[in-house]
């Protein structure tokens, strides 16, 4: 489904757009790690085929018209999934903003699952992917809001590497920036790399607004990270996507 579609519910349904997607899909689960409390603090919810196949598998076959039902399907999907296997951490969905025609309204699926299977709604994260496809801020400006005032967070994935960059912030207000893996990698033996980190950490702070690192794949990456003030991180060091499945961290890493 394209944005522009404008759904009219009868009795809080639409066939068009809660009909099922056309293929399977399920989710991977990764930890996102807060270094200096030595705990995960989320999971963020990965787009995976039925027996692991690759994200882009799935995500090539999302054309525009199932854009919207594909969206909501992945929320319901995460929030299930999190619920069966007894997730206490906070669950991290990505979303398509082209997908979201009206906040208010996209977000039914999503409550009415949280509220079916137990789930604090104020232990759901959103994080907007794809803003390269994005041409209208204000409505994407209106989302977090909107967001925000049902009691949810966002997150601003991919920061620092084309289209996720500083100017967006002279719009969005998201809780969470994710640094881009370009920024991270190799971070412990590039002074370049410190300098940018060091002052989106300062941006951060006088924004009000958290950081995290993704892309983390060595000891030595995210001791860095962490003595330049981002203790928050997620990648391949401390744990691979898990299919249908909830990592442990070993306390080695945390070291």
């Amino acid at each position: 489904m394209s944005a522009q579609h404008h759904c009219a519910r009868v009795n809080g349904h639409c066939n068009r757009c809660d009909s099922p997607v056309p293929f399977a899909f399920t989710m991977a689960f990764q930890p996102i790690v807060d270094v200096s409390q030595r705990e995960i603090i989320y999971y963020e919810a990965l787009v995976r085929g039925p027996n692991g196949e690759s994200a882009f598998s799935i995500l090539d076959q999302v054309t525009d018209d199932l854009l919207y039902r594909f969206d909501q399907a992945c929320r319901i999907k995460a929030i299930e999934l999190a619920s069966d296997l007894g997730m206490r951490e906070r669950l991290s969905i990505n979303f398509l903003p082209n997908a979201v025609y009206e906040p208010e309204a996209c977000i039914q699926a999503t409550l009415e699952t949280a509220n079916r299977v137990g789930w604090p709604t104020e232990q759901i994260n959103f994080e907007i992917t794809e803003t390269e496809r994005v041409n209208d801020r204000l409505h994407m400006r209106s989302i977090i809001e909107s967001y925000r005032e049902m009691g949810f967070t966002t997150s601003l994935d991919d920061f620092g590497n084309g289209y996720a960059n500083l100017d967006l912030l002279t719009d969005l207000r998201p809780d969470t920036l994710k640094i881009d893996r370009d920024l991270v990698m190799g971070c412990d033996s590039s002074n370049r790399r410190q300098a940018i980190l060091r002052s989106l950490v300062a941006l951060a702070k006088t924004l009000g607004t958290q950081l995290i690192a993704e892309g983390v794949e060595t000891r030595e990456e995210s001791r860095c990270l962490l003595a330049l003030g981002i203790p928050m991180q997620q990648g391949y060091y401390f744990s691979y996507p898990n299919l249908e499945a909830l990592a442990d961290i070993d306390d080695a890493k945390y070291d």
